[in-house]
């Protein structure tokens, strides 16, 4: 048995977000009722729940089988899609490719570092390049 519904609430308009998108007879997951949740209490931090109703929604989001349980819940508020701009998958992806970006540019500037304090050959190389810049370089073809 499916928890007592309010009748205020319209069923088949399901919140906004992945669950939305599914059968309303698939059985809803702990992060479902939690998103659910969340922008509740969102919606009574930001005034526009009174307890009873807050409590009555929360209740009905905790206890939530189906898909069609949650639907409504969010129906009558404003900005129902979810909050935050990334997914965090895709969050967890980006710190993960930026420290990766950060480790290659410590290794390589370690290698690069080492080859210069060990050899004479790259240090006689960046004077040539200094030399033939300052010779060759762009204002050489111009005249005062």
């Amino acid at each position: 048995m499916s928890a007592p519904r309010n009748p205020r609430f319209r069923r088949g308009s399901a919140p906004r977000s992945e669950a939305s998108h599914a059968d309303p007879g698939l059985r809803a997951s702990d992060a479902e009722r939690a998103e659910v949740a969340d922008r509740l209490s969102k919606h009574y931090s930001d005034g526009r729940l009174d307890q009873a109703t807050f409590n009555e929604r929360l209740d009905q989001a905790m206890n939530a089988k189906t898909h069609a349980d949650l639907s409504g819940l969010l129906a009558d508020l404003p900005g129902t899609e979810p909050s935050g701009g990334t997914p965090p998958e895709r969050d967890g992806r980006r710190r993960g490719h930026r420290i990766l970006f950060l480790v290659l540019v410590v290794v390589v500037t370690a290698a690069v570092g080492q080859t210069l304090v060990r050899s004479y050959i790259p240090w006689l190389l960046l004077g040539l390049l200094a030399f033939l810049w300052l010779r060759y370089g762009p204002r050489h073809g111009r005249r005062l």
